[in-house]
C-alpha cells in the first residue's frame, strides 16, 4: 500500500501524525544507498547562486551578529550574489513581487523572527537561492552541494521529549531509533531551492492565511516557522506519494559541516530573541 494512504488529508495539522510521517520520509532517504533513488530529481530548474540573510534593524546591528554575517562574505568570491534584508527592504521587496495580501500578512508579523520567516519564503519562492539565518557562521565549503539539482533542500530536526533537548543530528538517521518520545520536523534554516518550488508556495499561502486570521498573537513556530514549513512539506509529500510522482525535496545530512549556529550572541538575552517574546514586547510596551 502507498505510504500516503495511511494519512488522511489534513493530517499535517496534527503534531503527532506529522512527526510520524516526516519520520517515514527520513527513513526512506536513510535506507537508500543513493538519495537520488529515494528522491526523484525531476525538478529541473537549478538553485541560483544567491545567498540571502535577514536582520531587522541595520542601524542597530550587534557586533557579534555582524561577525556572523561577514563570515559569509567569501561566498561572493564563489560567484554568489549576497543580500541582507531588513524590515524596510523586506517590505519593499514583498510589495514589488507579491500582492497586497502578502504585504498585509508581513505587517502582521509582530516580531523580527516572524518577519525573517516570512521574507525567506517570499524570496526563495520568487527568485530562488539559499537562505541562512543571521546567527549562522560559515565554517565549511559544502554549500555547493545545495545547488547540485533543483530539489528543495531542508534540514531535519528531532526533539527528544525524554531529555527535553534536541537530538544529535546523527540520531535522526538511525533506522532503529525509537520514535515514540521524539518529534521529527524540518527547520526553515537553511532553505535552498529554485524559484517556484511548490512546498514553499504552500508554506507561504498557509502562513499568509494564518497571519490574516482572527488571532492577533499567532504562535511563531506554527504560523511562519519550522512548524508551518513541516506541515507544508508533509501535505505536499503525501500528494506526491498518492499520485506516484517523484519527490522534489531532499533532506540535508551534514549542515553542521557547512555552518554552525552561535548560541552565545548578545541579542538572545532580550526581546529580539523570539523565545523571550512577551505580549507586551510585541505591542512595543516593554
Amino acid at each position: 500500500m502507498n505510504e500516503g494512504q495511511f494519512f488522511a488529508a489534513g493530517f499535517e495539522d496534527d503534531d503527532a501524525l506529522r512527526s510520524a510521517f516526516i519520520r517515514q520520509l527520513l527513513l526512506r532517504q536513510a535506507g537508500s544507498a543513493d538519495p537520488r533513488h529515494a528522491v526523484g530529481f525531476s525538478y529541473t530548474p537549478k538553485v541560483p547562486r544567491t545567498l540571502v540573510r535577514y536582520w531587522h534593524d541595520p542601524t542597530n546591528l550587534p557586533e557579534d551578529v555582524d561577525a556572523c554575517l561577514r563570515s559569509w562574505d567569501r561566498m561572493k568570491d564563489c560567484g554568489f550574489n549576497v543580500y541582507t534584508f531588513d524590515d524596510q527592504s523586506a517590505a519593499e521587496y514583498i510589495a514589488r513581487r507579491y500582492t497586497d495580501r502578502e504585504s498585509a500578512a508581513f505587517r502582521r508579523c509582530r516580531h523580527p523572527a516572524m518577519r525573517s520567516d516570512f521574507l525567506r519564503m517570499c524570496f526563495i519562492l520568487a527568485d530562488g537561492g539559499v537562505y541562512v539565518d543571521a546567527d549562522d557562521v560559515l565554517v565549511g565549503c559544502g554549500i555547493e552541494r545545495l545547488l547540485m539539482d533543483g530539489s528543495l533542500k531542508l534540514q531535519p530536526l528531532c526533539y527528544d521529549l525524554g531529555t527535553s533537548a534536541m537530538a544529535p543530528s546523527e540520531e535522526i538517521w538511525m533506522l532503529d531509533l525509537p520514535a515514540g518520545e521524539r518529534i521529527f520536523y524540518v527547520n526553515n534554516n537553511p532553505l535552498a531551492a529554485p524559484p517556484g518550488h511548490p512546498i514553499l508556495k504552500r508554506a507561504l499561502s498557509r502562513a499568509t492565511a494564518r497571519l490574516l486570521g482572527s488571532d492577533l498573537y499567532p504562535e511563531i513556530q506554527s504560523t511562519t516557522g519550522p512548524g508551518n514549513l513541516s506541515a507544508a512539506l508533509a501535505a505536499h509529500a503525501r500528494e506526491l506519494q498518492l499520485s506516484a510522482r517523484p519527490f522534489d525535496f531532499l533532506f540535508i545530512k551534514d549542515w553542521e559541516t557547512i555552518a554552525e549556529t552561535r548560541w552565545d550572541l548578545s541579542y538572545r538575552n532580550d526581546a529580539r530573541n523570539w523565545r523571550n517574546m512577551t505580549r507586551a514586547a510585541l505591542d512595543g510596551t516593554d
